[in-house]
């Protein structure tokens, strides 16, 4: 296995960093397309939220992947390189499938558990599947990342430990209230609605909002979303895009996640809203939209909402680097240990079952070799004693495979065996010198199996738990 990740996170580089180096859908398609380009890749695939953005790719030189990966991290992101590399980290092989665990169960999370990531997860596959990016490892390494995420949620209670960057964006601004209390009865305008969109206005409703409005550049889109909560909240509405400044002095709770390059709600726009509220408020209004204080939670990367409003009076703004800042402090629930656990299980069953898989070709070739020996010595039988009758022919050529068989079943159930062992891809070179098996022979199975065709005619493995593997540690570029 040459696996490799060079990414950055919030655990790695500081907001402004990742605000710079964020990846809409259209740049991460042409990053994964470049890489794989790049001669040291043979597969790619990007993995790009609020809060990281990593390049997994299958490699075959480690240092001129990490140089090609980074150079092209930087390049697509428009943050030098000499910028962006005190920040990256570099995970190879074993640590990097650890890593991607890891991230699928939520424990590299800025809220540690949350489950949101197995989406994006998700995205990330369905990108390099669209553009044939992702190849046999990419594809077997994201489908079982999802599996160990939703394994982890459903055997510990990680859930607990953490919650989405929405509930947990809410709780900062509601302070010691809790949420339900905090947001029933107001006004709230959501910008957006992308999935982040939809938890929270979701979350919103279902927490007793009075008013729920929903802002979008796709009006429709916006629609449908107003629409599902129909149930949950009576005044759920959709807006256009230009419609939003209209909107903002009615509103006690503002959530903008957006995919925009640029801001969505400037200082001078709030200010303007909040003059407008004033007036508002002394001509007498009363219920939704009268709070004291207007509530903003910014959940895009980059930010939604200017950083400025921090210092406006009668905003509070809650934005991804203060939640960074707010989720350093949370404890770690005792799950987090069962958590870890699983992960460095099924990273040692991922290990063994791709050094298994590796060792797969050189004994189908073998076998077919041996076939078509049998076969041979059948048709020279055949030329020698052309009087056999069929049922004799028939009965000759069932003992002879059933020797062949019995001679090759030990030697190749124990080099699979060995094979899935670290250091055990030796064990096909070995086999392919002894048996002087044919190298293209080995290599059209390869492509075969690549392909999703399973020469053997078996169904494709996958792999599951076994014994636990030592937490790898992390590299730096």
């Amino acid at each position: 296995m040459s696996l490799l990740v060079v990414g950055l996170s919030h655990r790695s580089a500081p907001v402004s960093v990742l605000e710079r180096a964020s990846l809409v859908r259209e740049q991460q398609a042409k990053l994964v397309q470049d890489s794989l380009a790049a001669e040291p890749a043979t597969e790619a695939a990007v993995l790009a939220t609020c809060n990281r953005i990593e390049l997994y790719a299958d490699v075959d030189k480690f240092h001129a992947g990490v140089a090609e990966l980074s150079t092209l991290l930087g390049r697509h992101t428009g943050v030098g390189l000499d910028e962006l590399t005190p920040y990256l980290y570099v995970h190879y092989e074993d640590r990097a499938v650890h890593h991607l665990f890891s991230v699928a169960c939520g424990l590299d999370s800025m809220v540690v558990g949350e489950g949101q990531i197995l989406g994006q997860i998700k995205d990330a596959l369905a990108l390099g599947q669209e553009l044939h990016t992702a190849g046999r490892l990419l594809n077997d390494l994201f489908q079982q990342a999802l599996r160990v995420g939703k394994r982890a949620h459903s055997e510990t209670g990680i859930d607990k430990a953490g919650q989405s960057l929405v509930t947990f964006g809410l709780e900062q601004l509601a302070g010691d209230t809790p949420v339900a209390d905090w947001a029933a009865g107001r006004s709230a305008l959501v910008i957006g609605a992308g999935s982040m969109s939809s938890l929270a206005a979701t979350t919103l409703a279902r927490a007793g909002a009075a008013e729920l409005v929903i802002a979008n550049r796709t009006l429709d889109r916006a629609g449908r979303l107003a629409d599902s909560l129909a149930g949950l909240v009576d005044g759920a509405r959709a807006v256009p895009m230009d419609a939003v400044a209209a909107e903002l002095p009615h509103a006690d709770i503002v959530v903008s996640c957006t995919g925009a390059t640029g801001l969505v709600l400037t200082a001078d726009l709030l200010r303007e809203a909040l003059d407008r509220r004033a007036e508002r408020l002394a001509a007498g209004a009363t219920g939704a939209g009268t709070a004291e204080t207007v509530a903003l939670l910014d959940l895009a990367m980059p930010r939604d909402i200017d950083a400025a409003a921090h210092r406006v009076g009668g905003l509070r703004l809650v934005d991804i680097e203060s939640l960074a800042e707010a989720s350093a402090d949370e404890p770690m629930a005792a799950d987090v240990d069962q958590v870890r656990a699983i992960v460095s299980a099924e990273v040692a069953a991922f290990g063994a079952a791709q050094r298994a898989a590796h060792i797969t070709p050189t004994v189908v070739a073998l076998r077919t070799m041996a076939a078509d020996v049998v076969a041979g010595e059948i048709a020279r039988l055949d030329g020698r004693l052309p009087d056999l009758d069929e049922r004799q022919r028939a009965e000759i050529t069932q003992t002879v495979r059933r020797v062949v068989d019995k001679l090759l079943h030990a030697p190749t159930v124990r080099v699979k065996e060995l094979a899935s062992t670290p250091g055990g891809a030796g064990y096909a070179d070995a086999l392919r010198e002894l048996f002087d098996l044919d190298p293209q022979a080995v290599a059209a199975v390869s492509r075969a199996d690549a392909n999703g065709v399973n020469p053997s005619g078996g169904g494709a493995g996958r792999p599951g738990t076994a014994a636990l593997q030592n937490d790898p540690k992390r590299g730096r570029v």
